[in-house]
């Protein structure tokens, strides 16, 4: 399995907005090969700390993935958001194979 992290800070005020658009999500995504789980986390004492989760069957999925024209057209979209604040914030990505379970 691979699991990629998409972590970002964003003013606390605006998380419940940020949070918003996740739970209302394209889930274009949720078809592509290969994908297993998407999770919004939020740090519980940062709460303008946000991490995407997402779990892959394998690393070669979510490169794939990456390479879509699917995960271009959202990424397409989130550059044209109303709120240059949150369009212009750029995230951490953190990137595991798991190795044991």
């Amino acid at each position: 399995m691979y699991i990629v992290h998409s972590t970002f800070a964003v003013p606390e005020e605006k998380a419940d907005e940020v949070i918003s658009i996740y739970q209302n999500r394209s889930r274009l995504v949720d078809r592509a090969e290969g994908f297993v789980k998407f999770l919004l986390l939020q740090n519980d004492k940062r709460k303008g700390e946000i991490t995407v989760h997402m779990e892959w069957k394998e690393k070669k999925h979510y490169l794939s993935w990456v390479q879509s024209e699917e995960f271009k057209k959202i990424h397409e979209l989130e550059k044209k958001y109303p709120d240059q604040e949150l369009a212009a914030i750029v995230p951490t990505i953190r990137k595991f194979e798991v190795v044991a379970e």
